[in-house]
């Protein structure tokens, strides 16, 4: 994405990246960047949370309109969780027991066949879920 809006910049086309790997947006220098403090996969804003996905469009918006110049970054003031041990393991699978590799697996999989079943229901990747591999 980095390199996505680094070519629509050189071609006049205003880009911001929202994203949570700050190390890495940075680095490829971006035009503008809206750092999450958040898991990787949710610079959005919170799953589920519609106020916390809310306010990260609209501090995206603003920072979009009023970067003062060029690979500016702003951090966003959510946080994860008050406090920052998530970071210590989130993820970590070395952290989990047996039983909850196994109950997040099944609920991984469960997931994944609802969105199988909504792409079938609106007629996307239809010939992907039935398998055929198109």
């Amino acid at each position: 994405m980095s390199l996505v809006a680094r070519h629509l910049e050189a071609n006049g086309i205003p880009t911001i990246v929202m994203g949570s790997a700050k190390d890495i947006v940075e680095w490829v220098g971006v035009p503008r960047f809206l750092f999450s403090d958040f898991p990787l996969g949710n610079p959005a804003g919170k799953p589920r949370d519609t106020a916390s996905q809310a306010f990260t469009l609209e501090l995206a918006l603003q920072v979009l309109e009023s970067a003062p110049g060029p690979r500016t970054t702003v951090q966003s003031p959510l946080k994860w969780r008050v406090s920052a041990d998530w970071k210590l393991d989130y993820s970590n699978i070395a952290q989990l027991s047996p039983q909850e590799i196994a109950r997040r697996r099944q609920e991984f999989d469960a997931n994944k066949e609802v969105a199988k079943g909504r792409r079938v229901e609106a007629g996307l990747g239809a010939k992907r879920a039935s398998g055929d591999g198109s």
